[in-house]
């Protein structure tokens, strides 16, 4: 859950696109579409980079209105992923 300008913000649904790009949708139903792969990519830290495996990023799941990967090993401030740049 996130406060973006007075509006309480959870993400509600994930759709799985292609790579490492997926299409969010908010509380508010607002979509963004996230490419995480830059992300990734970027990261020297063997436990981001792991998610670089396909299948392992695809286990991504929506608890408590935040997305996260394996029980919050990996997960992004709300805020970061409703202006789409994370």
């Amino acid at each position: 859950m996130s406060v973006i300008e007075d509006l309480i913000i959870d993400i509600e649904n994930v759709q799985y696109l292609e790579e490492y790009k997926l299409r969010l949708r908010f509380s508010d139903e607002t979509e963004k579409v996230v490419d995480f792969e830059p992300f990734l990519k970027r990261s020297l830290n063997p436990l981001i980079t792991k998610y670089l495996d396909i299948e392992r990023f695809k286990t991504f799941s929506i608890e408590n209105g935040d997305l996260q990967w394996d029980d919050y090993d990996l997960c992004f401030p709300i805020s970061d992923l409703y202006a789409g740049t994370i």
